[in-house]
Order: C-alpha cells, then structure tokens, then sequence
C-alpha cells in the first residue's frame, strides 16, 4: 500500500526517512511529503498550496493510500479526508489533531518577515523533547524549513460529512490514549468526536517518533495500512 508521510512544521520529506525503510521491509511503498513553502525554497506557500500537493500525491497512488499526518499536519491528513474521503484507505495521526472547520492552521508563534521559524527548544521542554539527546537536537534545527504565513495563518475548511466515515488511528507520544480518548469525549477535539471509526496507539517517545522510535513508528503504521 501507498503510505503518504506528512511532516509537520519545519519539517521536510527527508525526516521519515528512517520510517521509509523499516515501511518498505514491511512490504509498503512509503511516499514521504516535502511540502510547497517547507523544503522546496518558497516562502510565499499558502495552505491550500500545501494541501494541493497532497491531494495529488492521493490521486497518484494506484491504489487507496493510508495518509499519515503528523502535528499539525494531522490537519492536512484530515482536510485530505475532506476532499477526497472515497479515496482513502485511512488516516494515521501522530502527536496531534485535526483543527475543526474555520480554525487557523497552525498560528502559534511568532512571525519573522513573513515565516514563522523554529522557536527553539523552550516551549518543547518536558515530555515533547525529553527523548531527543543533543545530537538530535542539532540535525533538527540545522534541517528545519521556516513556515510561510500564508500556511500558518490559513484557515481550515471542512465541508464533506464523509469524512467521519474515514478510519482514523491516532498515534499518541507524549500523551497517552486514554488522555486523548479523555479530551476526545471531553469536546477538545470536534472532528474526531464525530469520526466513526478511532482506534489508539501508544507509542514511546516524545513529540517527534519518526525521530527517536522510527521502527515502532512503522510498525504501527503497517500494521494499520494491513488492517485497511
């Protein structure tokens, strides 16, 4: 099966790298993501830009593809639910949630001369980073892509019911299934309140698995493409 990776913010398709080649032993075809604006040099990339390339990396694959969306790209797995909710095999979201209908993308820092660059490691301290050593820290910060603002600042639209239709398996880090099932029935996260087909994973590490756990990361991602 066709395993769409989607980086979240900074990142590039070469970060799944790792995943790529334990998914490819698992007999899967990965197809990492590096997304307009994030790893191809432009800055003024908005967030439809950004969701065009995923839809035609879904309309490309021969066959129904898992998409795999991780942080905010949770979002952008979920818009691809959205639009093209016939086409998809599932979703597979790691460390994050899909923004609901109306929502901005990802506004969460601050803008630099229309970019929003990695912050650094202070509002990842605790359990986002802790598996990181310092090693990783550095080939994340020399590899990270600046986000335009046209793509954290973009708002979300959701408009297809199907979507809820779609089976979703939420991969959690730094948090634990049962606080995401917690926040889930507590309202926190619409989309997936409403989505008729959840399973959990637990996976150990931090925020960033494709990093520090890239051969537990796949395994669950092949063993949700064969349950597909």
């Amino acid at each position: 099966m066709d395993i769409l990776l989607i980086g979240g913010l900074w990142l590039a398709g070469p970060v799944w790298d790792d995943v790529a080649s334990a998914l490819r032993a698992f007999g899967h075809r990965p197809v990492p993501l590096t997304l307009p604006g994030q790893g191809d040099g432009s800055a003024s990339a908005t967030l439809d830009d950004q969701l065009e390339a995923v839809l035609a990396a879904v309309d490309a694959a021969p066959e129904k593809p898992l998409v795999v969306g991780h942080s905010a790209a949770c979002t952008l797995a979920w818009l691809a639910a959205d639009r093209r909710p016939e086409r998809l095999a599932g979703v597979a979201l790691v460390g994050g949630f899909p923004s609901a209908d109306g929502e901005t993308y990802a506004d969460f820092f601050e803008l630099v001369d229309g970019v929003m660059p990695f912050p650094g490691w202070g509002p990842f301290e605790g359990p986002d980073s802790a598996d990181l050593d310092a090693e990783a820290r550095r080939m994340f910060e020399a590899a990270a892509v600046p986000v335009p603002a046209g793509v954290a600042k973009g708002v979300v639209r959701l408009a297809d019911v199907r979507r809820f239709d779609v089976p979703v398996l939420l991969v959690c880090p730094e948090y634990t299934p049962a606080q995401a099932r917690e926040w889930i029935d507590a309202g926190d996260v619409p989309e997936l309140a409403q989505a008729k087909h959840v399973e959990y994973a637990d996976i150990p590490s931090g925020h960033w698995p494709m990093v520090t756990q890239p051969d537990e990361l796949a395994r669950l991602l092949a063993a949700a493409a064969a349950g597909a």
